[in-house]
């Protein structure tokens, strides 16, 4: 057959593959800007136009593409390179982070009508956004402008925009799995069908005899050695209980074996085909179940795998007491008890995890080719330096056969502060010496990846009758499935912060980290906080109304002050301090949205109307240290080049990193080019988590950036023969004594005398300083069906000295979306056999345009003693207050005390009908005989 396409008004006749989607088609010719989210039509990341018209084109059939036009993102612009004028809407608003569902936005939004335009819901409701929260978004749409124009020496504390704005709404910024590489070999992994089970034998001779498949690798394949897929600067934290391939599986979606083939196609055929021989083994769903004596052991395992109490499936454990809780619950006038528990919840970044394995030339020290190849990974990672270290462990290769490079990352939440994908791929790369792909699809990332933990806390609280509490008591089940990837880790975190920022003289704690036949679990936004605050959060409310007293009026009373220290029944943390204290304004803010507050006029006619706060603490980066190098060096044609370790995935460091940077040497950002996520740039970074992108890599960048400025001028002033006092950097020149000297002059004269004009920074990541927020709703419900609105959304955020505002409002929506997904209606659900049954975005409800308000953030005014110019972290915290305002709000609305996430629809419906009957029971049983009612 002929087959004639034109893309991007260049002509193809090329014909598809039998069943070829056009999204594929697309790509295999190097539109790298349609981009694949989930492969069922709902996410849009892929819209592209076919004669104008936007469509999912991992949906639409190549075939149906014969004779017709297709535009991408990347034909958006104009053949002279003019962006399309949502295009530039889009880079003047910053409508996006990560970047990764632009292009299909854009394409959507490029299309649409002035009557579309006006119904954005609507017209929005087939593209999802994880990072923004949709206010940029719409902004963007609407032609509203948050960028600001650079300024030379004024670049901190402005809304410049991201460096990689024109080539996210291009199409042309590089994420993962946007290269080409000659030979690519394609790997699917099978997966266990069983939630526990010992692997008797398998058979992959079929699988082998499948054309395209080049090698199957099974558990005989693999090394013995034990590791955790969990990343942190110090291994130790995480128990070693994973092997790449095992002979026992322990939760329903492990990987079995690994098929690598010419084609994806191959690939899974050759999975289907390989046959296992699993003797099945008892298995537990439940954490208190797995505790308890005679449950099935998970992990046989000895002290060296750093397992708690491997035969109670105990992973992790804590247990402290300050004081005499039973003392402070005697002392009491009123004690409060409830457990709350929280559910599953899927990351949902839109590109999915995994990495292209590829060898180039290995260099000495002189960069000179040494004869000898080495091992490129190029991933979808928050933690290149780390997932290094963690390879040369695993095969034992050298640091410098390895290297880690990760694109563009298209969103992260936490994880992606795992080794999920590399360790198999380049396991198959070394044996084959042949390029390797892995790419999970949607169903993976749902069965195949990890979750946030999920919680069941039980708190205790006493309190006088004015409000003074007399004594905290938690006991937190952290369930991390069936790996301890990051699991004690957030169980030790959700337990700090969350107590320690309330006053008690006598707290107490009991946690466990449990091991279940479960999907595993690592970190996610909050690491363990958000879980914790939403019970203590909810149980202070409740205090608050029982006592009778303003609930604002009881956190003021208990919370930590300026100078303070975060006490708790498992002792001080040494280096956090509060080095700067804005949550008296967080607080404020609430007290001010209270007193203003008219959007209870936009209830419904018969809705239930309600308001509720709560607020959260947060240390501004991990314990036990964060490591950060930066260098920052003065080029020949008088620019500067930043290399940095940092993972950029919406988080904003890179635009961060050259405000700082720009500041300190009195230029523009124009004229900073930055290097970052290579393993060959620096010498090492922990990685993107944590809320360290600024305030720990940051740090490391200022301190290069002013010893830079200092040597320059040093320099110069030789150079000139000078007063030192007498010179300043300008934006392309050293200005001395009334005349300019050009950065271009600087750099030659130095070079001429041997001297290198680059500064290298360091930071380790502590002392650490802690970040405060609070979060308000007026909410209405109606009592009929259960269906619920948010009246008004305001946020309260202590992020020290604003480093960019239009960028932290955006860290600050996004994570409230985020928050309110998991609020209302998102979790991973599992059958009674332990298999995943949301693992696609139509059964796993994400929040859409329509379900997220504007959110008013209000910033403090306060500037930290530790952070880089005054800066403190906030990307992970605005998501910590959400879920128990929300409940605070529900339950002013309805009665009702709700202690289990997420609020569905029909179980509010459910809840408010049983509140009434038992409303009418009260009013019944206190009529008095012969009453008429």
């Amino acid at each position: 057959m002929s087959f004639r396409i034109r893309v991007n008004q260049q002509d193809f006749d090329a014909e598809p593959r039998p069943g070829q989607c056009l999204r594929t088609y697309l790509r295999d010719r190097g539109w790298f800007g349609v981009k694949k989210g989930c492969d069922a039509g709902d996410c849009g990341a892929c819209t592209v136009q076919v004669d104008g018209e936007p469509v999912h084109s991992c949906l639409y059939p190549a075939l149906r593409a014969e004779g017709r036009s297709v535009t991408t993102v990347e034909g958006l612009a104009s053949p002279e390179g003019e962006l399309h004028p949502m295009q530039q809407r889009f880079v003047d608003a910053q409508g996006f982070q990560c970047g990764f569902c632009t292009a299909g936005f854009l394409m959507t939004t490029s299309a649409l009508t002035e009557r579309q335009l006006t119904d954005l819901p609507r017209s929005l409701k087939g593209n999802l956004c994880r990072c923004t929260g949709y206010r940029a978004i719409e902004d963007a749409i609407c032609g509203v402008r948050h960028t600001e124009l650079p300024e030379a020496g004024q670049a901190v504390g402005r809304s410049l925009g991201a460096p990689a704005g024109p080539q996210v709404v291009t199409g042309t910024a590089r994420y993962t799995f946007d290269i080409e590489v000659d030979g690519l070999l394609h790997m699917k992994l099978l997966r266990s069908p069983h939630p526990h089970a010992r692997i008797r034998s398998i058979d992959t001779s079929a699988a082998l005899r499948v054309p395209g498949v080049h090698a199957v690798f099974t558990h005989h394949d693999a090394p013995e050695r034990l590791y955790s897929s969990a990343r942190h600067e110090h291994p130790t934290e995480d128990p070693d209980d994973t092997r790449v391939l095992d002979d026992v599986v322990r939760f329903a979606g492990q990987r079995v074996a690994a098929v690598v083939a010419d084609s994806e196609g191959a690939a899974e055929e050759g999975c289907r085909r390989i046959i296992v021989d699993y003797e099945v083994l008892p298995f537990v769903l439940d954490p208190e179940e797995a505790m308890t004596p005679g449950a099935p052991v998970i992990h046989a395992k000895g002290p060296e795998s750093r397992i708690a109490r491997a035969e109670a499936n105990v992973c992790g454990e804590a247990h402290g007491e300050m004081g005499d809780v039973a003392q402070g619950f005697a002392e009491a006038d009123l004690v409060y008890e409830e457990t709350f528990q929280t559910q599953r919840v899927q990351h949902a970044s839109l590109e999915t995890h995994g990495c292209v394995v590829y060898f180039e030339p290995a260099l000495d020290e002189e960069g000179v080719e040494t004869g000898e190849d080495r091992i490129v990974v190029r991933s979808s990672t928050q933690v290149p330096f780390l997932t290094r270290r963690a390879l040369c462990a695993l095969y034992d290769l050298p640091m410098e056969k390895v290297r880690v490079v990760a694109g563009r990352v298209g969103g992260g939440f936490g994880g992606k502060q795992e080794m999920l994908t590399e360790d198999i791929a380049v396991l198959a790369a070394m044996k084959l010496h042949r390029p390797v792909k892995l790419e999970f699809t949607r169903p993976e990332q749902f069965y195949g990846a990890t979750t946030r933990h999920p919680f069941k806390i039980t708190v205790k609280l006493g309190a006088k009758s004015d409000g003074t509490l007399t004594a905290i008591q938690f006991r937190v089940v952290s369930n991390t499935g069936a790996y301890g990837n990051h699991g004690p880790a957030v169980m030790f975190h959700s337990i700090g912060e969350s107590m320690g920022v309330y006053r008690a003289p006598h707290k107490k704690v009991n946690a466990y980290s449990v091991y279940t036949n479960g999907v595993p679990a690592g970190a996610f936004r909050g690491y363990g906080l958000g879980q914790v605050t939403f019970a203590i959060e909810s149980a202070m409310d409740e205090l608050a109304r029982r006592l009778d007293l303003d609930p604002l009026v009881l956190r003021e009373k208990n919370i930590i002050g300026p100078g303070e220290h975060m006490e708790g029944p498992l002792g001080e943390e040494e280096d956090l301090h509060i080095a700067s204290y804005g949550l008296d304004q967080c607080l404020d803010v609430v007290r001010n949205a209270l007193a203003d507050d008219t959007s209870a006029e936009l209830a419904p006619e018969g809705w239930l109307v309600g308001q509720g706060f709560a607020m959260s603490a947060i240390a501004c980066g991990p314990p036990g240290g964060h490591i950060a190098d930066a260098t920052v060096q003065l080029l020949e044609d008088g620019s500067y080049d930043i290399a940095v370790g940092t993972a950029e995935f919406g988080n904003g460091t890179t635009t961060v990193h050259k405000q700082i940077t720009a500041g300190a040497l009195g230029t523009t950002v124009d004229r900073i080019a930055i290097r970052q996520s290579d393993t060959d740039v620096v010498k090492h970074d922990t990685g993107a988590f944590g809320s360290a992108g600024t305030v720990v890599a940051g740090k490391a960048v200022m301190k290069a950036a002013n010893a830079l400025a200092e040597r320059i001028v040093s320099f110069t002033a030789e150079y000139a023969r000078t007063s030192r006092s007498q010179l300043r950097l300008t934006a392309d020149s050293v200005e001395c004594e009334g005349r300019l000297i050009p950065l271009k002059e600087v750099f030659e004269a130095a070079r001429a005398k041997g001297v290198e004009l680059k500064a290298d920074g360091y930071f380790g990541g502590s002392p650490r300083s802690i970040a405060f927020n609070s979060q308000w709703f007026r909410i209405a419900v109606d009592p009929d069906s259960g269906e619920m609105r948010i009246l008004r959304s305001v946020h309260g955020a202590d992020a020290g000295r604003v480093m960019n505002p239009m960028q932290c409002r955006g860290q600050v929506e996004g994570g409230v979306a985020q928050a309110l997904g998991a609020t209302l209606f998102e979790q991973v659900l599992m059958d009674d056999a332990g298999q995943i049954t949301t693992a696609a975005f139509r059964r796993y409800r994400l929040p859409a345009f329509a379900d997220v308000p504007r959110t008013e953030v209000h910033f403090s005014e306060t500037s930290d003693a530790i952070g880089p110019l005054g800066a403190k972290s906030m990307s992970e915290s605005p998501f910590n207050p959400v879920p128990p305002a929300f409940a605070n709000a529900l339950r002013d609305a309805t009665g009702v005390r709700f202690t289990e996430a997420p609020f569905l629809r029909d179980k509010v419906w459910q809840a408010i009908e049983r509140h009434r009957a038992q409303a009418n029971r009260r009013r019944a049983d206190t009529k008095q005989p012969g009453t008429r009612g």
